[in-house]
């Protein structure tokens, strides 16, 4: 299994290297208004479609995870909460990037960037939940609510630039009309969003079997002293 794990993380990372640093960031052309600055977003949008892609399945498994706690699910629970984060953190660290040379500012308050931010501290707080409680019932059905909570998060982050007075463009990918983006940086996009999301595929898979062995040692371990 481990193996099987690291072949699919093996080629999932090696894929998106592939794409992003030895075309993206390097040989893709240029924006003609934002030049070179435009690249960062071949990080920041597929890391924000990763965690925006969590949060739905975790949405399901707090679904199903309120009507019956099973620890196999709870474990992937953990898993999807410290993936998402990882996530939510870099849209964060990159858009930053991406905003000083292009707004003039590294942060700040509008309505896009705020919701973000809630969707970071509501992964953080579901960890949190996660690792201090300790009634396997309970820790599901309040992480099953959290669960839920993030996902509802997600497209209110998206209709934001809508809804609000915002820096941010308006959607430029899917909207009525088509895509308004190069079509070559708009398929470099999308391949580095696909590679990216099968690292996280992969982040999760690999996180989930871990937390299962940790679990099965902890417990082989208690039968041996009792």
């Amino acid at each position: 299994m481990v193996f099987k794990h690291n072949i699919l993380g093996s080629i999932s990372i090696l894929s998106l290297l592939t794409i992003l640093w030895g075309y993206a960031l390097f040989f893709a052309v240029p924006e003609k208004h934002q030049g070179d600055v435009y690249r960062i977003l071949y990080v920041h949008v597929p890391s924000a479609a990763a965690a925006f892609l969590i949060s739905g399945i975790l949405f399901i498994q707090g679904i199903i995870s309120i009507k019956k706690p099973w620890s196999s699910l709870l474990f992937m629970g953990k898993a999807l909460g410290e993936a998402g984060l990882i996530f939510t953190l870099l849209t964060l660290v990159t858009g930053s990037l991406w905003g000083r040379p292009t707004w003039g500012v590294w942060w700040t308050w509008d309505a896009r960037i705020t919701t973000t931010f809630l969707l970071a501290l509501l992964y953080g707080g579901y960890l949190l939940v996660w690792n201090h409680l300790d009634s396997t019932d309970t820790k599901a059905k309040v992480c099953g609510v959290l669960g839920i909570l993030i996902a509802v998060d997600v497209p209110i982050i998206y209709q934001s630039v809508t809804w609000w007075r915002t820096l941010h463009q308006p959607p430029s990918i899917i909207r009525s009309g088509g895509s308004t983006m190069d079509p070559e940086i708009l398929l470099t996009l999308l391949a580095c969003t696909a590679a990216t999301i099968a690292v996280a595929g992969w982040m999760i898979a690999y996180r989930t079997h871990i937390l299962k062995l940790h679990h099965e040692i902890h417990y082989q371990a208690l039968g041996e002293f009792t």
